[in-house]
C-alpha cells in the first residue's frame, strides 16, 4: 500500500535518484481518468499548479484512456475504480498488457466497494492509491486533500520516468528509490543474544498489501506470540485487508479493536484512521485505540505502536520495518534497540520505495537488513517451537 484522505502521506517524501545529470528536468506528464467531471476538474487543477507536473489529458472512461496512453505518452495515470463502459479494474488489466511499467495511481471512493475494487487492482499491478474527497467538503478543502496525498505520489512514480530516455525510447520506469546517500549504509557491529521475542510489531506503508499478503501467508499458524502491525491505511480499507490475509493465510489475521486482547498466534493490523497502543488491563495486555494526533503525517503511525511496544516488551519485542514512503517508526525504533530489542529492516532491492526501511539503515539502527522473501523465515526461526513454515494448518 497511504488512498484522497490517505493517513499513509508522510510529511516527507523521499529523495528520488535523478536518472541523469546531462539533461534538463522535464515535468511529469499526467493523464486523468474519471468518469466525474467535477473530479477530473479537481485534479487537474491541482496537477497545473505544480511547475513539475504537467496534465497532457482526461478521459471519462477505461477505452478512452487506453487510447489516450498510446497518444500521450504519459509518466503516470491516475484511475478511477467505479467507471461506466470499462471501469478501473478492467482497464488496469488491459494497460499492463502493453504498458507493464507505466505507474499507474488508483482514484477510490472510501466505501467497502471501492475499498475491496482497490485492493483488487494493487493485486493486478496498480501502484499505489488515493480516496477522493467526501462529497461533503468544500472546493477548497477538497483541493487540499487532493494536494496533500495525490501529488507526492505523482512526483514520486513519476519523476524517474519522466527523466528516462534519450533518443525516444523509453527505459522501463523502476520503483521509485532513494537517491543514495553520502555515506555507505552499514548495519552495526551484531548485537546479542537476543532475548526471545514476546512478540513483533511491524510497521509498512507502500507496497505495504503486496509485501503482508507474502510475508503474513508465510507465518505458521502455530506462532507461539502476537504480531501487531500498522499499515497507513484509511478506515475500510484496514478491515478488508485483514479479511483478505486471514483468508489466504494460516495464521488468524484480524482488524484490532479497543480493549481486544494482544493474543499470541494471532496477527492485529491497527485500524485505518486510528492509532494503535498495547496496555496492561487486568492480568494480560489489551490494545487501546487513540484519536490523537497524526504523527508523521500519518494515523494510524508507526512510531505510536512502537514507543508502546517498548514499554511493554522492551528487548522481548522483535520491530520489522517493511517498504514506505517517509521514516514512520524511525523514532519507535530508536527507541525500541534502546531497550534491546532486534531490528529488521527490509532490503532496498524488494522494497517498493526505501523510506521507512531506508532510514533505519541509513541510522545504523537495523540488526539484519533481509529481502522481503527471507523475513518470514527469520521471524519464525526466532520463536521456539513455532512449527514449520510448509502447509497451511486449519484456524
Amino acid at each position: 500500500m497511504t488512498l484522497l484522505t490517505r493517513p499513509s502521506a508522510v510529511s516527507s517524501a523521499p529523495r528520488v535518484a535523478p536518472a541523469t545529470t546531462r539533461a534538463p528536468q522535464r515535468p511529469i506528464r499526467v493523464l486523468v481518468v474519471d468518469d466525474t467531471v467535477v473530479v477530473r476538474r479537481l485534479v487537474s487543477d491541482v496537477l497545473d499548479e505544480c511547475a513539475d507536473v504537467e496534465v497532457v489529458g482526461t478521459a471519462s472512461n477505461g477505452r478512452i484512456a487506453l487510447r489516450q496512453i498510446q497518444n500521450l505518452d504519459p509518466d503516470v495515470v491516475t484511475l478511477d475504480v467505479e467507471m461506466p463502459i470499462m471501469d478501473g479494474l478492467a482497464t488496469l488489466a488491459e494497460l499492463r498488457k502493453s504498458w507493464p511499467d507505466l505507474p499507474v495511481i488508483m482514484f477510490s471512493t472510501l466505501t467497502e466497494r471501492g475499498a475491496s475494487a482497490t485492493l483488487d487492482a494493487l493485486a493486478l499491478g496498480a501502484n499505489d492509491y488515493v480516496t477522493k474527497p467526501t462529497a461533503s467538503r468544500d472546493r477548497a478543502a477538497a483541493l487540499d486533500q487532493v494536494r496533500s496525498a495525490l501529488v507526492p505520489l505523482v512526483r514520486l512514480w513519476g519523476r524517474r520516468r519522466a527523466l528516462a530516455t534519450t533518443s525516444g525510447r523509453r527505459t522501463p520506469a523502476p520503483a521509485p528509490v532513494l537517491a543514495a546517500p553520502p555515506v555507505a549504509l552499514q548495519v552495526r557491529a551484531p548485537r546479542g543474544p537476543f532475548r526471545t521475542p514476546q512478540a513483533i510489531v511491524l510497521g509498512v506503508s507502500t507496497g505495504g498489501p503486496m509485501a503482508l499478503a507474502k510475508l503474513v501467508s508465510s507465518l505458521p499458524a502455530s506462532l507461539s506470540i502476537p504480531v501487531v502491525i500498522v499499515q497507513h491505511m484509511p478506515p475500510v480499507f484496514t478491515a478488508l485487508l485483514a479479511q483478505r490475509l486471514d483468508a489466504q493465510s494460516a495464521i488468524s489475521v484480524v482488524e484490532a479493536e479497543e480493549d481486544m486482547p494482544v493474543l499470541p498466534g494471532r496477527v492485529h493490523i491497527a485500524p485505518g484512521g486510528r492509532h494503535l497502543m498495547v496496555e496492561s488491563r487486568g492480568n494480560g495486555l489489551r490494545f487501546h485505540l487513540d484519536d490523537g494526533p497524526m504523527e508523521n503525517s500519518c494515523r494510524p503511525a508507526v512510531d505510536v505502536l512502537f514507543r508502546s511496544a517498548a514499554k511493554h516488551w522492551g528487548a522481548s519485542a522483535l520491530a520489522v520495518i517493511l517498504t514506505g514512503m517517509g521514516s514512520d517508526g524511525l523514532e519507535g525504533v530508536r527507541i525500541l534497540r534502546s531497550e534491546g530489542a532486534r531490528v529488521i529492516a527490509q532490503d532496498e532491492q524488494s522494497s517498493v520505495v526505501w523510506g521507512m526501511p531506508g532510514s533505519v539503515v541509513r541510522e545504523g539502527l537495523a540488526d539484519e537488513v533481509l529481502p522481503l522473501d527471507d523475513i518470514a523465515g527469520a521471524i519464525v526461526a526466532s520463536v521456539p517451537m513455532a512449527g514449520a513454515l510448509a502447509g497451511r494448518a486449519a484456524k
